[in-house]
């Protein structure tokens, strides 16, 4: 079984430790504050409170057998620094960092975060996305020019096959999935809806009223399909 170490238990570490562990995986949460350690007690398979700068007190902990290290503690730039090279320096095979500015993420990348997270600034642009583009679900970067986004079916779309729509030839994207409204009866007798995701449909798979297109492609590309919400 795979297992973690979350070293930071503010909101952010705390959310990553807490859905680490529902999906099953051993999690080690770590944090300098006797509440937060006590939070994360109700679902981590250990919790401990220490100095995690200290990198004798760290060590102890077992790193050697971790297979991830989340560094949650992007406040405090010193210790997310130092916290990140023990790790390192422990043959942590992954460890990613939080930050929470571009100069600390360089640095962080330097010494050898193997990736950097910026959840504040990523979960803004989500927002502003969102409020800019109500039709926009969810937008997630891939790489400097492109991104996944997940977006309403267009009404010009409605009733067509992805072969009729062409995507790929119009806008040079790509639809990797389509979320279904699929309508049903629950035990008391309401109209309720469930989810069918179709993972890479085919062009004869139907777009239908209600359904969400997760789409790949170039930033510029995506822009230009927005145009038809």
């Amino acid at each position: 079984m795979r297992q973690f170490v979350v070293i930071g238990l503010g909101r952010f570490g705390i959310t990553v430790a807490k859905i680490l562990a529902k999906k099953g995986f051993q999690v080690i949460a770590i944090d300098s504050d006797e509440e937060r350690v006590r939070d994360a007690s109700e679902f981590a398979t250990i919790a401990v409170q220490l100095d995690a700068t200290d990198s004798a007190s760290l060590q102890k902990i077992g790193l050697k057998d971790v297979d991830a290290a989340i560094v949650a503690v992007g406040e405090n730039i010193s210790a997310s620094i130092l916290i990140t090279m023990i790790c390192k320096d422990a043959g942590i095979p992954t460890v990613i960092s939080k930050a929470t500015n571009p100069l600390q993420g360089k640095i962080l990348a330097k010494i050898g975060a193997d990736k950097v997270v910026f959840p504040e600034r990523d979960m803004g642009e989500k927002l502003a996305e969102s409020l800019a583009s109500p039709g926009i679900f969810d937008y997630i970067s891939v790489s400097k020019d492109h991104s996944i986004m997940e977006i309403s079916a267009p009404s010009v779309f409605i009733g067509k096959t992805l072969g009729d729509v062409d995507l790929r030839a119009k806008y040079g994207v790509t639809v990797i999935a389509i979320k279904h409204k699929v309508p049903g009866i629950d035990e008391q007798g309401e109209s309720t809806f469930s989810q069918e995701i179709i993972i890479a449909p085919t062009s004869k798979d139907t777009i239908s009223k209600g359904d969400t297109l997760v789409v790949l492609g170039k930033i510029k590309d995506l822009e230009r399909l927005k145009g038809l919400i």
